[in-house]
């Protein structure tokens, strides 16, 4: 495999590009996109096999199953630093290797359905934080410890949506790849 085969594969819809001005259409179509990834991965997963969800998505990468918790993982300190934002002066957040996690027992061997319904209800309350921010609100932003950098809130919903559908690729071109229904 050479290096732009196995960068597709690792950037299934291509790197995050910040998009030139934060509209209001692009905030709504990026919460729409936050709010119904549970149901859109629930339906990519939902009939695979134990054996396909321990299939990784390229070589040297995630399973299926390290995607959909490594989902749950990230997007939980995504809700955090957004409360943490909302309700502090510019904090300096905490960052946490994925890596690190995805290597974890309850990424590695724990049974799906359970993340299924953690992100259903997560999203929920993702969507639902989001919806109700104010243009104010939109601007507050954290420190990110790894790169020293301000990240606002309306930068933090277009990447999370551009993460739901960059981990849902991982999975369906995988499923289109092996053939699996």
């Amino acid at each position: 495999m050479n290096a732009l085969e196995l960068e597709n594969l690792k950037y299934p819809i291509g790197k995050f590009k910040a998009p030139s001005e934060y509209t209001s259409e692009y905030i709504v179509r990026s919460i729409k996109t936050i709010a119904t990834f549970p149901e859109k991965l629930k339906n990519e997963i939902i009939h695979l096999n134990e054996e396909q969800l321990d299939t990784p998505y390229r070589p040297d990468g995630w399973t299926v199953r390290q995607v959909v918790h490594h989902c749950a993982d990230s997007h939980m300190n995504c809700f955090i630093r957004i409360k943490w934002a909302l309700t502090e002066n510019n904090p300096v957040i905490k960052a946490y290797d994925e890596k690190l996690w995805s290597e974890l027992p309850d990424n590695l061997t724990m049974p799906i359905q359970q993340t299924l319904i953690l992100l259903e209800g997560l999203h929920f309350r993702l969507a639902y934080i989001m919806k109700n921010l104010s243009a104010s609100d939109l601007e507050k932003s954290f420190i990110h410890p790894e790169n020293n950098s301000e990240y606002r809130i309306k930068q933090i919903i277009g990447s999370y949506a551009w993460h739901c559908e960059h981990h849902l690729a991982h999975i369906t071109n995988l499923k289109k790849y092996k053939n699996w229904k």
